[in-house]
């Protein structure tokens, strides 16, 4: 009969971390599992050592069939982007948290914590960052050996992040515990420990750049500018699309990638992808990209090619179809997850019937806007309208219940 495995967190001081009922049930247990740093603080340990690396499946499967009496040593509070968030949700648990490093790392400060937006990039990659913690007045992320402070500074000032200064907090509770304020441009070239938390607290204002970002705004080519998905139409279209925090979301001939932009701003906690075929779009793009301070995967392909490298969709934008139209509805169509939506501009009568006809032989439903806007000129002492191409917003989606 599988055993509850009690999971016991644990800080950088060792035993001297732990009251003597958990001690004990340390001691007396049968097989301690742990990364090797918090097994080396119970040296004597008669029973069965077992050490945690890489990945979990195998941990868990043993925990599953472990008829004997199994305790978990995890870093601070393992329900804090630790191991016991994993672990509880596949075998029965029992957890006994000690301070997590965050909390030790505020206490430091001399700052609350209970207003401060927490990420983690251990273990994980840096992309997307920046749209997560963009604006936020005060942000602890938990680092990595990969991730250090260094590089989470240079990644930050490459989108023009200076705003915010660091604290960074190393061996927390440990015999070299350090702490200290720093500037962004300081860390750089700076070496921490790998044991290390990193604080950012704003200190003066950043750029605000709302849903709608005036067209004149972004980076595009010259001297064909215009090339843009306008203001007005992004937004009714962005709305279209329905976009959650956590979005997977494609755009589809991005050019300036200000659709792929405001989406990041949506999305912070999902991905967002874009794919342009002309490479001189790319270069404003990726520019756009570090002024707006959005960060996600654009590639120079014309779709549907390319478009087998990224995840399925959420939500599709169709800003540009190259000449692939019904291929590339029907890529999209097979690709896009349950409850999501396709919003395709279109600028010709011709497109608006193909891609109508394309989605309705895919089985997908479609509302259609014809958005024709005007904005004011200035002419003497008077004002005038100036109209703006009309465009066709076609929205598409499943009915719920309907399967492909």
């Amino acid at each position: 009969m599988t055993q509850t495995v009690k999971i016991i967190g644990i800080g950088n001081n060792g035993k001297e971390s732990l009251p003597q009922t958990l001690i004990r049930w340390i001691e007396e247990s049968e097989v301690l599992l742990g990364g090797e740093r918090q097994l080396s603080y119970f040296p004597a340990y008669n029973g069965e050592k077992v050490a945690i690396r890489g990945g979990l499946k195998s941990i868990v499967e043993r925990l599953q069939h472990e008829s004997r009496d199994a305790v978990v040593l995890a870093s601070g509070d393992p329900l804090f982007y630790g191991i016991g968030s994993y672990l509880s949700k596949k075998v029965k648990v029992e957890v006994y948290p000690y301070l997590s490093s965050v909390q030790l790392a505020f206490a430091k400060m001399g700052e609350s914590w209970q207003d401060a937006y927490f990420t983690s990039v251990h273990g994980r990659s840096l992309n997307g960052l920046v749209q997560r913690i963009d604006g936020k007045p005060k942000i602890a992320i938990l680092t990595d050996k990969e991730n250090t402070p260094g590089k989470i500074a240079s990644y930050l000032l490459s989108f023009g992040v200076t705003e915010y200064k660091a604290f960074v907090a190393e061996n927390l509770e440990g015999e070299d515990e350090k702490c200290g304020w720093f500037e962004l441009s300081e860390l750089t070239d700076r070496e921490f420990s790998p044991l290390n938390v990193v604080i950012l607290k704003k200190r003066s204002p950043g750029p605000v750049w709302p849903l709608g970002i005036d067209d004149e705004e972004f980076f595009q080519r010259k001297p064909d500018k215009g090339l843009i998905t306008k203001k007005e139409i992004r937004i009714l279209s962005i709305s279209a699309l329905r976009l959650k925090k956590d979005s997977v979301v494609w755009d589809i001939g991005t050019c300036t990638g200000s659709v792929a932009i405001e989406a990041a701003k949506i999305a912070t906690d999902g991905e967002v992808y874009a794919i342009e075929k002309n490479e001189a779009d790319i270069e404003n793009c990726l520019k756009n990209q570090r002024k707006f301070r959005t960060d996600f995967t654009v590639i120079n392909q014309k779709a549907p090619e390319g478009l087998e490298q990224f995840p399925d969709p959420d939500a599709v934008f169709i800003g540009g179809t190259g000449g692939e139209i019904k291929e590339l509805i029907h890529t999209c169509c097979s690709r896009l997850k349950k409850g999501g939506r396709i919003v395709l501009n279109a600028a010709t009568i011709e497109n608006l019937y193909i891609a109508k006809e394309t989605f309705h032989e895919a089985g997908y439903e479609t509302e259609i806007s014809l958005v024709q806007v005007s904005r004011s000129k200035p002419i003497l002492q008077m004002t005038r309208f100036v109209p703006l191409n009309p465009v066709y917003i076609i929205t598409a989606y499943r009915k719920e219940g309907e399967e492909e």
